[in-house]
């Protein structure tokens, strides 16, 4: 079983750049396919991005195509979720999920692992 852990979160002005880490211990993180959520107060936990286990492929939800890029570090069992350009309504806890299908789902249900979250604030 692995556990991940999220860092990197604060507050940040809007055009500002903050970059998430999502860290596993207990298994290796690159026998998963792995995704950052995220969930507003008072919105349901929506899908943010994705990287594949095999090839390390990626895809994104429209609303950031261009801004936040994916990335992972097999070798540091990291994940990391670089976010450009924030804007406003990109406050909100930010989580790290992962699975163990080879297939990026935007579904949260179709992820059974997760982090305890970490906080963003974009400031206007």
């Amino acid at each position: 079983q692995v556990q991940l852990v999220e860092s990197g979160g604060g507050l940040v002005q809007a055009g500002g750049s903050l970059r998430l880490s999502c860290a596993a211990s207990g298994r290796t993180v690159s026998t998963y396919t792995l995704g950052w959520f995220r969930q507003a107060p008072g919105k349901e936990r929506e899908f943010v991005g994705g990287i594949r286990r095999s090839f390390g492929t990626t895809d994104y939800a429209d609303h950031v195509k261009g801004r936040f890029t994916i990335s992972r570090d097999n070798a540091k069992n990291t994940m990391f979720l670089q976010m450009n350009s924030l804007k406003p309504e990109d406050t909100a806890v930010y989580y790290c999920a992962a699975r163990e299908g080879t297939l990026i789902k935007i579904a949260a249900t179709e992820y059974n692992l997760w982090g305890q979250g970490t906080q963003v604030t974009v400031s206007s």
